[in-house]
């Protein structure tokens, strides 16, 4: 009896020994470095569990023992659904590492930068293009409503969805803008507010520029001049879907639309692009001056001027400084 009891002991142990072994290999088959030699990335379907996710990390190389790692999600009660997205691992990532990055959903998240000036058509033509968006674009949001700017999303999310952020970027940015406004500006509303903002956005790309272009226009509708700004004549005639491709000619100065600001008083009825935060800065808070007109310098700046006079100069030296600018691109 007792040599019967003295096996069953050692047989006890031994399978104690075994399985201790069993689970500090299965431990080291865990945290040690695994077989993945350069970043991979899987794509987790929306509604998934983890046994797919097991077999898409198997399949892309990111495990090499995927019943070790299934075990390993059981123990740690991780057998959940998983939230879907692009997931990118590193290279030799250990299962404990690969198993973090998907339990806490760390999904790759892509750029779309946006710049400033760009038509609402322009802006939908790029989130078209966009890789890693899904689905159509259903919205029609109007010219002047996107904010530019760069958005984060994850693969799948779709254009919608990008298109929303953009408009509720605008709305708030707009409404903040607006509640700052200068006292006393001939601006009735925000839409008004936004349409001024769209011309000081095309008109400059200096940001030293912007506040003071926004006062020479402030300055030409109390004074119920003309705004005779050319962007507008531009968006016109390209209705915001491409570029002119040519330099505006006096015909165009008197094409009766509704945007041409040479032939109608005030504001156009739309904004001409979708104007950034500081241009939307400029338009409430401009700068106060008794300047009227300004004309391109030849640097990517402008000359202001307070008389007709001095801008009919400033004008007979910006067309001699265009005429030696296409001479030398001709070279």
């Amino acid at each position: 009896m007792v040599r019967y009891l003295k096996w069953a002991v050692a047989i006890l142990a031994l399978s104690i020994l075994l399985a201790a072994g069993a689970v500090g290999y299965a431990f080291h088959l865990y945290t040690r470095p695994g077989p993945l030699q350069a970043a991979g990335s899987i794509d987790v379907p929306k509604g998934v569990g983890m046994d797919r996710v097991i077999r898409e990390m198997a399949a892309a190389g990111v495990i090499d023992h995927p019943d070790v790692f299934r075990a390993w999600v059981r123990i740690l009660g991780a057998d959940r659904r998983v939230k879907a997205g692009e997931y990118r691992f590193p290279p030799k990532v250990s299962q404990r590492e690969a198993l973090g990055i998907v339990i806490a959903g760390r999904t790759v998240l892509r750029r779309l930068t946006v710049p400033e000036g760009l038509t609402t058509w322009q802006i939908l033509e790029r989130i078209r293009q966009t890789p890693g968006l899904s689905g159509a674009i259903a919205l029609r949001p109007g010219e002047g409503a996107l904010m530019p700017d760069t958005y984060l999303f994850a693969k799948g999310e779709t254009r919608d969805a990008i298109v929303r952020r953009m408009q509720a970027a605008m709305t708030e940015a707009l409404d903040r803008a607006w509640a700052g406004r200068a006292p006393d500006l001939p601006l009735r509303t925000k839409r008004e507010a936004l349409v001024l903002a769209s011309i000081v956005e095309k008109e400059t790309g200096k940001p030293d520029e912007r506040a003071r272009i926004a006062g020479v226009f402030v300055n030409r509708l109390r004074r119920g001049m003309r705004l005779e700004t050319d962007p507008t004549v531009i968006y016109g005639l390209t209705e915001g879907k491409a570029p002119l491709g040519r330099r505006l000619l006096r015909k165009d100065l008197k094409t009766p639309h509704k945007w041409n600001t040479y032939v109608h008083r005030g504001l156009p009825p739309t904004p001409i692009a979708n104007p950034g935060r500081d241009a939307l800065a400029a338009a409430v808070r401009p700068m106060k001056h008794d300047e009227l007109y300004f004309v391109a310098d030849g640097t990517g700046g402008h000359r202001f001027s307070k008389t007709y006079r001095q801008h009919l100069r400033d004008v007979r030296k910006w067309r001699k400084i265009r005429r030696r600018l296409e001479r030398e691109g001709k070279r």
